[in-house]
């Protein structure tokens, strides 16, 4: 498993689908995941710490799990299979649950739990992207290079399309 960031969510044109980028945190693979509105609202509103009047699904959750006595350890992103990828939620107990990609990733944002991704999934779908240049640093460097690819990128550059 490699440590991997969420770069951010944009709006593939011409179709309108949602992607979430996340960026291996050890070279200059990013990996696009087609999402739903639902699931890229989520995880926006995660990054940029809005909280909603009230309890979104994700949040609700969140409170579930903590109410439990549980903690969320981590999320997985395991498997691609048929163009679809597939997640797994670790809890403190050892206990894993299977998840959508989207909803993992929403919920990881929310608790603060570490996201991995298995090496194979990298390797099968990741896109490299070199580094952009040393001036330009943090967080707007990597909105910038998400633009960029998302400026280029297509569906049939990857092996599915299909939302996770």
């Amino acid at each position: 498993m490699r440590a991997v960031d969420v770069v951010g969510v944009r709006v593939e044109m011409p179709s309108n689908q949602p992607i979430v980028l996340l960026r291996d945190t050890e070279s200059d693979r990013f990996l696009p995941i087609w999402i739903g509105a639902v699931e890229a609202t989520a995880i926006a509103f995660a990054q940029q710490g809005v909280q909603p009047e009230r309890p979104l699904t994700h949040d609700l959750l969140r409170d579930v799990i903590g109410a439990l006595g549980r903690r969320l350890e981590r999320v997985d992103i395991v498997d691609l299979r048929d163009g679809i990828f597939f997640a797994e939620l670790v809890f403190d107990n050892g206990v894993t649950v299977s998840a959508r990609p989207s909803d993992a990733i929403a919920l990881a944002l929310r608790t603060g739990s570490p996201l991995f991704a298995a090496e194979h999934v990298l390797d099968d779908a990741a896109i490299e992207m070199p580094a952009e240049e040393e001036e330009e640093e943090g967080e707007e460097a990597e909105v910038e290079a998400f633009r960029e690819f998302l400026d280029h990128v297509t569906p049939e550059d990857f092996e599915g399309g299909s939302a996770q």
